[in-house]
């Protein structure tokens, strides 16, 4: 059986985050929906992060084996047909390796968090972004992330519904970026590494606005970070801003 990965962009509103539910829309399930019209012997596609209800994504990628070849411009544009009007698009489909896994072959995932500061409310950003009305000190949230990258216990920044094994993990990048936006300033948080726990950035993005807002040091978050103590967490951050950039593989498969 000839296997495909797909690489998917969604809006996440509207959706009770990328795994199948049996009572609730998810975007694994509705794209299995949609597999299922081509091929009706899909069981289940396998996605590279399992993002949570309100969650977007621009790269998320997903494999699943068919009966049959064929044609990736005819599978992409048949799929896009079928996910209508849910807000899924196929964006660009490969033939993999039969061994090639979406999530264990992975060895990068990259994520952005969109935070805008402005006095009004959100209108063409509203489900896309995290609104807060009042202004974030840059400087200071640029020194609270230098102690949060490399390999740490991330027990603090950890859902306590967490299943991986280990809260260990090793953050290769974190940037911070201010951009002009309409009436007021847009801030973008950037995580790159192998893997993440659950909540994980949006626990970190929840902790470092709590910094740009003076209500915490760059010392309390070295503090919070080595306590391995999640009542030290700040509050998670919305779902709304956080974005599935991109995943990336040995050899990208597109």
């Amino acid at each position: 059986m000839p296997r495909y990965a797909f690489k998917i962009e969604y809006n996440g509103n509207g959706f009770a985050g990328w795994q199948r539910q049996k009572d609730h829309i998810t975007v694994q399930g509705e794209i299995e929906k949609a597999l299922r019209k081509l091929d009706p012997e899909v069981s289940s596609i396998f996605g590279a992060g399992r993002t949570d209800a309100g969650v977007h994504s621009c790269g998320q990628v997903a494999h699943c084996d068919l009966t049959k070849n064929w044609e990736k411009f005819r599978l992409k544009e048949a799929l896009n047909f079928h996910l209508k009007p849910h807000k899924i698009a196929v964006l660009d489909i490969s033939l993999v390796a039969s061994d090639f896994h979406a999530r264990f072959s992975a060895i990068q995932r990259n994520y952005l968090f969109r935070l805008i500061s402005r006095r009004p409310p959100l209108i063409l950003d509203s489900g896309l972004a995290w609104h807060v009305k009042y202004k974030l000190n840059l400087r200071s949230m640029l020194k609270a992330r230098e102690c949060l990258i490399g390999k740490h216990d991330f027990t603090t920044f950890r859902s306590t519904s967490c299943q991986s094994k280990s809260p260990i993990k090793t953050i290769k990048n974190i940037k911070i970026s201010k951009l002009n936006s309409s009436y007021g300033h847009e801030y973008q948080f950037e995580f790159m590494a192998p893997s993440f726990l659950h909540n994980q950035v949006r626990s970190l993005v929840g902790t470092l606005e709590k910094v740009g807002s003076g209500m915490l040091t760059p010392e309390d978050v070295k503090t919070a970070l080595e306590a391995k103590d999640r009542s030290l967490c700040g509050p998670v951050s919305p779902p709304e801003g956080l974005y599935l950039m991109e995943v990336l593989y040995p050899k990208n498969p597109f």
